[in-house]
């Protein structure tokens, strides 16, 4: 006897039918809470494949709203929602997936504030977020909850991620310590970037948390997965949790969340 309903059962049909998922996986996932940080490149596809996944409860943060160039790679956005608010316009497309998804929608701009109050309610966080700060921000506070997360970048033709489980991998301080400095990176509109870069990688940030929320595989822990779609190379990178990580190190020098100077990234 499952809990699913006939209807839900068919839904769900190839994931139950995974050997690594079946029922009880399924289960997890309609129970499971994930945040996403960002309703742009990055957020849109992995917004679109957790509530198609069945993933109970799904929160997106972004204070942005929808513009003409979001739409060349941001697909969770339409050309009728052009002026609406991303998290408003990513909700109905999620929703229409799947009416039995909660979506939680948080118009607002993540800061050293409110940040820890918004991730703690979540069981996994995706980091979709469009420049450097606010994705420091989210591995401090990650790691200060005890959140796992799955960062992502992308630029031009080319994509990087890794996952991180706090007190247990490398997080993104011991392998990037500190933002570049301000205009060191080009940003999207000033150097471009493949449509479908961001699918790829936001697919593989959706991936990790539906195998974190049912146990399946292995994670991209310790290890920075990049690609270039250019000549479709993928190379990972092992990673290893440093003792003097300034944030999850043996003696963190990090204890307290400090907002940085916001300069726009290239990663959405």
């Amino acid at each position: 006897m499952t809990p699913f309903s006939q209807q839900q059962l068919e839904r769900y049909s190839r994931h139950i039918l995974l050997q690594d998922v079946g029922v009880e996986g399924q289960i997890r996932l309609c129970g499971a809470r994930v945040l996403i940080v960002g309703a742009g490149g990055l957020g849109a596809p992995a917004a679109l494949y957790l509530a198609a996944a069945g993933v109970g409860t799904v929160g997106i943060v972004d204070n942005d709203h929808v513009d003409i160039s979001n739409l060349q790679r941001q697909i969770i956005h339409f050309t009728k929602d052009i002026g609406v608010a991303k998290v408003e316009s990513a909700a109905e497309k999620m929703q229409a997936i799947n009416p039995g998804i909660r979506v939680r929608t948080h118009p607002a701009f993540l800061c050293a504030d409110n940040i820890r109050e918004i991730i703690r309610d979540y069981d996994f966080v995706i980091d979709g977020a469009d420049n450097f700060p606010t994705k420091f921000l989210v591995n401090d506070a990650c790691v200060m909850e005890g959140i796992p997360f799955s960062h992502g970048g992308i630029l031009r033709f080319d994509g990087q991620t890794m996952t991180i489980v706090p007190g247990k991998s490398a997080c993104y301080r011991c392998t990037f310590r500190t933002p570049p400095p301000a205009d060191a990176v080009p940003t999207c509109s000033q150097a471009g970037v493949l449509g479908a870069i961001a699918g790829m990688l936001g697919t593989i940030q959706a991936a990790e948390a539906l195998k974190f929320i049912t146990g399946a595989g292995e994670l991209l822990t310790n290890a920075l997965l990049t690609f270039d779609a250019r000549t479709m190379h993928f190379r990972r990178i092992p990673l290893r949790p440093q003792d003097d990580c300034p944030v999850c190190g043996a003696a963190p020098t990090i204890t307290a969340l400090e907002d940085m100077e916001q300069s726009a990234c290239s990663l959405t």
